[in-house]
């Protein structure tokens, strides 16, 4: 072998194998950004904190945006406070497309006639609150229009959704309500 057919076979060996590494490089960062993703994607959907569904298969169905993973407990005792909560920190969330809050609710105590306050707070500090009343021993689904809030004129920045059991509001001083299924509709 001549001094040309040398470097000639070195360039071959280097350019196939630097061909190689990038190949191999490429790939490396495929598979790892693919990962990355399909690792985010499950930490997503099960955190559930929160997830977009969508119900029936026309592009006209409605879509949902779950916020809370696992049905809530409110146990209230009106011994010494007057009232309970359950909040969820909304961290200026935009619901300039959405038109309903959906939530289902249900009772403990089938002679407990309890009603439920949901507030809605944005980053502007507007209120607005409704009354879900009689809430049911059974699993009840409610949908209330974003229109019953009416204090609250931007959607945009919202800030946190409430749900209250207030003394006044319960016949009894002890009791446990459950939300669960709590999703924005459009």
């Amino acid at each position: 072998m001549d001094k040309k057919e040398i470097y000639e076979h070195l360039a071959r060996i280097y350019l196939d194998a630097s061909s190689n590494k990038k190949r191999t490089k490429t790939h490396l960062k495929l598979y790892n950004n693919l990962f990355v993703i399909s690792l985010l994607l499950l930490v997503g959907a099960g955190s559930g904190v929160i997830y977009f569904s969508s119900k029936g298969k026309s592009l006209s169905s409605e879509t949902a945006l779950f916020i809370l993973p696992d049905p809530a407990k409110i146990n209230f005792n009106f011994n010494p406070v007057k009232k309970e909560s359950f909040t969820i920190n909304l961290n200026r969330l935009n619901l300039k497309s959405f038109k309903e809050l959906g939530l289902a609710v249900k009772n403990t105590d089938k002679n407990g006639v309890i009603s439920l306050r949901v507030e809605f707070i944005n980053s502007f500090k507007e209120k607005s609150e409704v009354y879900l009343k009689n809430i049911p021993v059974k699993w009840q689904d409610f949908r209330i229009s974003f229109l019953d809030f009416k204090n609250i004129t931007d959607w945009s920045e919202m800030q946190s959704i409430s749900f209250t059991v207030e003394e006044w509001n319960a016949r009894k001083d002890r009791g446990i309500l459950y939300i669960d299924n709590v999703r924005f509709l459009n």
